[in-house]
């Protein structure tokens, strides 16, 4: 079975990856290096973040390393969270911290309901120090003022995906996982990953 460094701590993250990918990898992440600092995420936007963390991942990792950086963007406060979504609260905030926050901004900001947003998610795959790809997925929604559902992770309590009237954390995980941001960015890279098989092996 080939392997998948996903350049991440986040179990969270590991987890969704690896159910949508199923039984056709053995997934890891870099819990696996528990003395390695995550590197800076120093860029301006999600595509440079991930390429930041697949690179480091694939220079301690003899394979192929999958990054993701991934946030909500809120259409009434210009983009934000956007790449600071994980830390909007401060580097050590909890969910539940960035979610208030985020209600705060928006109470404040005024602008009327509906908050429509989307959750916008960036992969990078890298191998030996160089990026081999890169993709990208999005799902449009809206932002709840009440935290909603006790699955998912982040902000899904309080995001409802166009088409639907309940949360991600009230989906059942399968229903998320066919319709997430992230589903649709690791949908190009399971096909890029099939093709560079193909390639590979020819």
């Amino acid at each position: 079975m080939p392997r998948l460094l996903v350049a991440t701590k986040n179990a969270h993250k590991t987890a969704e990856i690896s159910a949508i990918l199923g039984d056709a990898w053995e997934v890891e992440d870099m819990n696996r290096f528990p003395e390695v600092p995550s590197p800076e995420e120093s860029g301006d936007t999600f595509a440079e973040n991930a390429a930041i963390k697949a690179i480091a991942g694939s220079n301690l990792f003899d394979g192929l390393v999958l990054s993701d950086d991934s946030g909500l963007e809120v259409d009434a406060l210009a983009g934000a969270p956007g790449v600071y979504s994980a830390r909007y609260a401060g580097l050590d905030a909890t969910d539940a911290d960035n979610r208030e926050k985020l209600i705060r901004e928006l109470a404040a900001g005024g602008s009327p309901e509906p908050w429509t947003a989307r959750f916008r998610c960036a992969m990078t795959l890298a191998q030996n120090g160089a990026v081999i790809g890169a993709f990208d997925g999005a799902v449009e929604g809206r932002i709840i003022r009440d935290a909603r559902g006790e699955g998912g992770f982040g902000y899904d309590p309080l995001f409802v995906p166009q088409g639907r009237e309940a949360t991600f954390a009230e989906l059942p995980a399968a229903v998320k996982n066919a319709e997430s941001h992230r589903s649709r960015a690791l949908a190009k890279v399971v096909a890029f990953l099939g093709a560079f098989g193909a390639e590979a092996r020819g």
